[in-house]
């Protein structure tokens, strides 16, 4: 073993805090609970809590990954946005698909969210860029909304003796089923 791994494998994890959890009062949808999970988040003062991690690949199944910030969330899916120029605007022309996470640290709690990606209408990516301070750096034209219309929602919460709870939403025609 490596000084490097020497040194990784001797740092803390799971840290953190993890809230309450009534397994019995979950919602049947998961923007509810995703609504209620980020809230809590945002109410405890994590830093950044709509920041998220886009994975996306490329048409031969290259992966890559950045961070981007949450528009939005409904029943259209979760929203994010940037130049249909960029690295990930062509990576969805290729492959409209892509996974998205979020990990609210002191919290153990993370949100995993997956499936195709449609691009929003000429109009609504254009109102999410007015009065941006990315309006000023692209062209108002180039700008695009996504959303990722999820499939499968994972939210999970870590536990430091590492009896973590997972909650999955599977999409199931117009409804959801959910498994703990």
């Amino acid at each position: 073993m490596n000084e490097l791994t020497r040194w990784l494998r001797a740092q803390p994890s799971l840290v953190g805090s993890p809230p309450p959890l009534d397994l019995s009062t979950l919602p049947a949808d998961p923007v509810a609970l995703f609504d209620t999970w980020i809230r809590h988040a945002c109410d405890a003062g994590v830093a950044e809590p709509r920041a998220m991690t886009l994975a996306t690949a490329d048409a031969a199944g290259r992966p890559d990954a950045r961070t981007l910030i949450l528009k939005g969330v409904d029943a259209d899916g979760w929203a994010f946005a940037g130049p249909r120029s960029s690295g990930k605007g062509h990576e969805l022309a290729e492959n409209p698909a892509a996974a998205l996470n979020f990990w609210w640290q002191p919290q153990l709690r993370a949100v995993r969210v997956r499936g195709p990606v449609r691009e929003a209408g000429a109009e609504e990516s254009a109102a999410d860029i007015d009065g941006s301070p990315a309006a000023a750096l692209h062209q108002r034209g180039d700008w695009t909304l996504w959303r990722v219309v999820p499939e499968r929602v994972e939210f999970w919460q870590g536990s430091p003796d590492r009896r973590h709870i997972r909650i999955v939403y599977t999409r199931d025609g117009d409804g959801w089923t959910r498994g703990v």
